[in-house]
């Protein structure tokens, strides 16, 4: 028997063929889209730690010496003693000096009066004009005499400069001291000055005004920040450093001058983009990673500034809201289309 197939009939079975050949072209081509997971790319500063030892001195320090020589008759200061400025440490014999002052005094009255008889008697021409010259110098030179008197005289007794705490001290009343004598220190520890050294690699990359992070060898202790006040002008061409100073505050007179400290200074660079250790490949070129453009993989060289902790930074033509694989990049290739997956997945090679 024979089947009439009309052409209505012919056509749709034609469609029908068709359509059963591009369905598994379809399936086939949606079965080659990869699975993968991503995440979004974040900007970071790289950061760079550098690690020194610092040595503290006050913010004000003094060795207090005697400007001239005498017998002490006095110690007014007890060692750590905190003191004000203008406070009297230590005594001299001031006889002395005390009679000197008042010799210089008689003489300059004396002079005085003997340049203004001359004055008076000047406009009538009993005195020659040098005369009364010479007269105006000796007052001068009476007055110059009394004023260093009074300087010697200040000199039997040492004041403290500034305020701050004394130190120990060898002097005890009875003893002959001279300008050579130490007789204490002085140090306004209210804040400490930290010098350190940090590698000529560095310059530039420190201000005044940036935090630096200070710990004493005491595990005890907790870490206080000081802030960098002055960087040195010079690189040490034996070492290859230059010096930085940081001040601490002391409110709490804990700190000492002498004491060393480890300083610790966080150093930001660049921004770059960070991604997942996972994310990062490496190839005979060096490293790369896949990112997502238009739905398929491209292949990003980049280059690895630093890692962190399950992170790392790179340096590539990535933009600020580019994704990045990190899963499923065994089946990556450039141009191979990809089909994003809200979660982690497991891989079968």
């Amino acid at each position: 028997m024979f089947r009439i197939l009309t052409l209505p009939a012919i056509g749709a079975a034609l469609l029908l063929s068709a359509c059963s050949k591009e369905a598994p072209e379809r399936r086939s081509f949606e079965q080659r889209a990869v699975p993968v997971v991503t995440e979004s790319l974040r900007f970071e500063r790289a950061r760079t730690r550098i690690e020194a030892v610092g040595t503290a001195r006050a913010k004000l320090s003094a060795e207090i010496y005697p400007a001239t020589s005498g017998e002490v008759v006095a110690v007014n200061f007890e060692p750590g003693q905190y003191v004000s400025k203008g406070d009297v440490l230590v005594e001299l014999d001031a006889r002395e000096a005390n009679l000197a002052v008042r010799l210089a005094s008689i003489q300059l009255e004396d002079a005085t009066r003997l340049y203004e008889r001359y004055s008076r008697s000047a406009n009538s021409g009993a005195v020659l004009p040098t005369t009364l010259d010479a007269a105006r110098t000796a007052m001068e030179a009476a007055r110059v005499a009394l004023e260093s008197a009074e300087i010697d005289l200040d000199y039997q007794t040492i004041e403290a400069v500034f305020d701050g705490h004394v130190g120990a001290t060898e002097v005890d009343p009875g003893d002959r001291i001279g300008p050579n004598t130490l007789i204490t220190t002085l140090d306004d520890r209210s804040s400490l000055l930290m010098s350190f050294d940090i590698p000529e690699a560095f310059v530039g990359e420190l201000t005044p005004g940036d935090t630096v992070s200070l710990e004493t060898w005491s595990r005890s202790a907790a870490a206080i920040d000081g802030e960098i006040v002055d960087i040195g002008s010079r690189i040490d061409p034996q070492n290859r450093t230059f010096e930085a100073r940081a001040r601490v505050q002391n409110a709490d007179d804990r700190l000492r001058p002498g004491m060393s400290f480890r300083v610790t200074i966080d150093v930001e660079g660049e921004r770059y983009a960070v991604v997942s250790e996972i994310a990062l490949q490496w190839g005979a070129e060096g490293a790369f990673v896949w990112s997502i453009v238009d739905g398929a993989a491209v292949r990003i060289p980049v280059e690895v500034i630093q890692r962190r902790e399950g992170r790392v930074l790179i340096d590539g033509d990535l933009a600020e809201n580019a994704s990045v694989v990190v899963e499923g990049t065994q089946s990556m290739r450039d141009g191979v289309p990809v089909k994003l997956q809200p979660g982690r997945l497991a891989y079968v090679r």
